[in-house]
């Protein structure tokens, strides 16, 4: 591990509590389900493509994809308090992991019933339920760091994390095959019902394998560094903002990368109106599946052999590469409408291999710089205050409507180029 990579404190708990295959592998096999889940459900390319479809209007798909994001985040700082309070993390788990997958459910019956409600209903109906599913999902973000920093040790997060998306694309691959058979041969409605109920199927299966899991209680003589009323606890985070120089920058970061992807659900847009059919989005999601499963492996050793940092400077360098695809597909000209297809499948193919790589090395990251007793606390921190770049893909859409594709990509090309340098500004900061 480099030295900007050093957790703050290290504790008895930082051994797993079970056999070290046994509960890595449940951990993983967990990864694994619930990323296939997701994927069949993308928001970058079915789910867009699905918004786009039912109300055409390109500000409601990143409406869609911010609000995903921003579920995810938002609930954190309540779970965060109550969470550092407990002796146990699981049972939060277990609230949003098994609620994500009855929303999914739910949105199955709505896809059912299409046929009897109006298309206004549908759509509605659907970004309704897309948001509780966004919000109940992030119940699980704080418990789940929490329990992976306690059970697996610091030296084997990211080849875990990599296991994870690797068994999640080999699956995702087959859900993309299916998604494509779906959206080709059966009718709208009854094909996205199928496409969900496989998402929700896996998910289940996921939050199976992940509670069966035993989980490290936090002992009673340990340091439990969590104020005692939710204010106090509010007041912490401001001071862990303004005393932690390496929280701050990371959490910098952040809002530029989420700058640079609040572009991710307008590649689909751009690749339909370069002429892309509707079970193309399938086959773009194949791709970024590919991605995702090809650069995996590459991930986990760069995380565990040279530090989580170089693993975020790698994977941000790439992070230039779509925005100027997009580009120039766009407008150059080049490219003959017979290889249109292919293109886009090599930008969807880089998108999976940075998003992989991003979720990889900001997760250990975060846990290496949260110490062992307060890291509910700083997860919930974090995340909360990285909330506000969740709403950028709705930014995006308003740039979009208001002026072009082309002003959208060049916006995420310099987000990404400054999130390059304050990753050179963290490396500064740990080296001292």
């Amino acid at each position: 591990m480099g030295q900007d990579d050093r957790p703050i404190e290290k504790s008895a708990n930082d051994e797993p509590s079970e056999a070290g295959g046994s509960a890595f592998w449940k951990i993983a096999a967990a990864g694994a389900s619930f990323q296939a889940g997701s994927s069949a459900v993308d928001s970058a390319t079915i789910v867009a493509n699905l918004v786009y479809q039912l109300t055409g209007n390109v500000f409601l798909v990143g409406v869609a994809s911010a609000v995903l994001r921003l579920g995810w985040l938002v609930p954190q700082i309540v779970v965060g308090f109550l969470a550092g309070r407990a002796r146990r993390r699981m049972p939060y788990y277990a609230v949003g992991a098994f609620g994500r997958a009855f929303c999914l459910a739910c949105i199955v019956l709505l896809f059912w019933s299409a046929s009897d409600l109006s298309p206004m209903a549908v759509a509605a109906g659907f970004l309704v339920l897309w948001t509780l599913y966004a919000f109940i999902s992030g119940i699980v973000g704080v418990p789940y760091n929490d329990i992976v920093g306690r059970v697996i040790p610091s030296n084997a997060r990211s080849r875990m994390l990599a296991w994870r998306f690797f068994g999640g694309g080999v699956l995702a691959l087959g859900a993309a095959g299916l998604a494509h058979h779906l959206l080709e041969t059966a009718e709208f409605h009854l094909a996205h019902a199928l496409i969900f109920a496989l998402a929700a199927a896996l998910m289940l299966l996921s939050s199976l394998i992940f509670v069966s899991v035993r989980e490290p209680r936090v002992a009673p003589s340990d340091p439990v560094a969590v104020p005692q009323t939710f204010g106090r606890f509010l007041r912490a985070g401001r001071e862990v903002l303004e005393t932690d120089t390496r929280f701050r920058l990371f959490l910098y970061s952040q809002w530029l990368g989420g700058a640079t992807l609040m572009a991710l659900p307008f590649y689909v847009v751009a690749a339909r109106q370069e002429g892309l059919s509707l079970a193309d989005a399938a086959i773009l999601l194949g791709a970024q599946t590919a991605g995702a499963l090809a650069s995996n492996i590459a991930w986990g050793r760069i995380g565990d052999q040279f530090g989580k940092l170089r693993l975020l400077e790698f994977v941000g360098t790439i992070r230039l590469l779509p925005p100027l695809g997009a580009l120039f597909l766009l407008y150059s000209g080049a490219v003959p409408a017979d290889a249109a297809l292919a293109a886009f499948m090599l930008v969807f193919f880089i998108l999976g291999a940075l998003i992989n790589g991003t979720t990889i090395g900001n997760l250990g990251f975060l846990m290496e710089i949260s110490p062992d007793d307060r890291r509910p606390a700083y997860s919930a921190y974090f995340n909360v205050l990285a909330a506000p770049a969740a709403l950028l893909p709705i930014l995006g859409a308003v740039l979009v409507d208001v002026l072009s594709l082309e002003v959208l990509f060049i916006a995420a090309l310099a987000a990404a180029g400054g999130q390059l340098i304050l990753f050179r500004r963290l490396r500064t900061e740990g080296a001292r």
